[in-house]
């Protein structure tokens, strides 16, 4: 981030009555959709200013925010609360814990709060509670915070939509696209309810204590009552089968709901990450991530399968 852009920043919060003190401040660029710097005001209270990166990012923070004025009424973890709103500038004092892991930009993997060889048990269970939370809220409290609604159907539908969409601009091998489509066709993967979920739940956006205590989520814009799977699948990338199985007992026995084919289910899930990437690449516009969306999608950028 240049000097300008951080000035600026600093200069918005100020005519917005935060005043900071300018030896605190600290550059954070990790972030795909803002610009965002760490700070103490003059008064010794910790925030985060942010900037959105692009146009698109500003209606998506709208729709973030009906997000966030729900779910801080309905779960014991903590989330932001924005106490600056604008479509240049967002601020909200920073929530107590630590990102689980934070994403290194010049290796594109994660620098660890917490040794993911090890996580306390403490860490696991709150995770699945704070889950069970969230999955708990009511669809039409969704619906009437104006947040989207997608009954099991319209998931399935909206999921194909994509992958043809994805085939149709990048191109997916065939062994990949003809597993998706064997998923998609056989109703006993699928769960019959939807949920409200956070839709990104990636160690980044999972604030913990030393001990290992989930305290915060953060980064709601992709949240929807859809298909409840997709909040398992980060942890699964990353722990595995034998993990995986663990966190949905944990789940199930915090009063979360579960159907016979689950783990299989976010296993399918999970193979379909490439979709999401490759959306997000379109509409972001990054190249750099169209370069990741076609490695994932096994094909060169002609389309062509890479063998």
């Amino acid at each position: 981030m240049s000097k300008n852009n951080v000035e600026q920043i600093l200069s918005i919060a100020k005519n917005n009555g935060i005043l900071v003190d300018p030896t605190t401040v600290k550059v954070n660029e990790s972030g795909l959709d803002f610009l965002a710097i760490f700070a103490s005001t003059i008064d010794g209270v910790p925030w985060v200013l942010r900037q959105p990166r692009r146009d698109d990012v500003i209606e998506t923070a709208r729709y973030e925010k009906k997000v966030l004025d729900l779910v801080s009424s309905q779960l014991s973890v903590e989330v932001p609360h924005w106490q600056v709103h604008t479509s240049e500038f967002i601020a909200y004092p920073i929530l107590a814990g630590t990102p689980m892991a934070t994403i290194n930009m010049e290796t594109k993997n994660y620098d660890w709060y917490l040794n993911p060889e090890s996580l306390p048990e403490l860490c696991i269970q709150t995770w699945a509670e704070a889950l069970v939370e969230l999955h708990g809220i009511h669809d039409d409290l969704a619906r009437d915070a104006g947040i989207r609604v997608k009954q099991p159907s319209e998931v399935r539908e909206s999921l194909r939509e994509k992958m043809n969409e994805v085939k149709r601009v990048f191109g997916v091998s065939q062994m990949l696209w003809d597993r998706w489509q064997k998923w998609l066709a056989d109703d006993t993967f699928w769960p019959a309810h939807s949920a409200l979920v956070h839709g990104d739940l990636h160690p980044g956006h999972i604030l913990v204590a030393e001990n290992g205590k989930v305290t915060g989520l953060l980064d709601w814009t992709e949240a929807e009552v859809a298909d409840p799977s997709i909040d398992f699948t980060v942890f699964y990338m990353l722990f595995g089968d034998t993990g995986l199985a663990d966190f949905i007992n944990r789940y199930e026995k915090a009063g979360g709901r579960v159907w016979p084919r689950m783990h299989e289910h976010i296993a399918e899930m999970t193979s379909a990450y490439p979709v999401i990437l490759a959306i997000f690449a379109l509409k972001s516009g990054l190249e750099e991530f169209k370069i990741m969306a076609r490695q994932a999608l096994g094909v060169d950028e002609n389309g062509k399968e890479i063998s």
